[in-house]
């Protein structure tokens, strides 16, 4: 009954994501993220991103992210390595042009909390090898999940979450972007979550925003 209202909840919202993006310059992400433990440290990190110009149909980037993560201590403190591929569709003059990115990438995540206040730093290392370019990145996110129906993050809780995350290249320009992101989102069980949120990224050149849906899929392998 749980996913069952989920799903209503998501669908009702999905409708609002076609019809804000189809009047204005709204792009619109649809994420899957898992993040599944296969024994007491180590957890298999997989994501899937299908990003559009638009509410669907006009593809703008397909990002598919994996990984095999530790935590150095328990359920906190986790380093990870991983690989992406990034299919990308930008307009270039006005004509679609299609480029290919493999990424590996180091990351650690830590996590915190004050009260009903949920926080997680992550930082990352980019090795980006695009179709005719090697370029190095370093993200550092700040992102913070505040129940609102209940002291906890227990099933049936709703959520706020918030975060910002800015990206730093090693070659000129230093600054690559910032996004600023805002959501609400509700617990399904202690495995599964969805949310719903609107999110503003700054380039040197542009500034654009995405309405985004998110999917969070933590179901473990271990039967611990």
């Amino acid at each position: 009954m749980e996913i069952l209202r989920a799903a209503a909840l998501l669908i009702f919202t999905l409708g609002a994501v076609f019809v804000s993006a189809q009047k204005s310059d709204l792009g619109a992400w649809y994420m899957y993220f898992g993040n599944n433990k296969i024994n007491k440290k180590w957890n298999w990190h997989n994501e899937i991103q299908y990003r559009n110009f638009d509410a669907v149909g006009d593809l703008e980037q397909l990002l598919i992210r994996t990984g095999i993560g530790y935590d150095l201590t328990e359920n906190n403190n986790n380093v990870l390595l991983g690989y992406g591929f990034i299919l990308s569709q930008p307009y270039v003059n006005g004509e679609k042009k299609e480029n290919v990115e493999h990424r590996i990438f180091q990351q650690f995540i830590t996590k915190q909390k004050f009260g009903r206040f949920n926080l997680q730093h992550r930082y990352r290392l980019e090795e980006r090898f695009l179709q005719d370019d090697f370029r190095m990145r370093f993200r550092y996110m700040l992102g913070l999940n505040i129940p609102i129906n209940n002291k906890e993050m227990l099933p049936k809780t709703i959520y706020a979450s918030v975060y910002n995350e800015i990206f730093l290249n090693f070659n000129s320009p230093t600054f690559d972007r910032n996004r600023v992101y805002g959501a609400l989102g509700y617990v399904i069980n202690k495995n599964l979550r969805i949310e719903a949120g609107y999110m503003n990224q700054i380039q040197e050149n542009k500034n654009r925003g995405q309405v985004q849906i998110g999917f969070y899929n933590n179901i473990p392998f271990n039967k611990n």
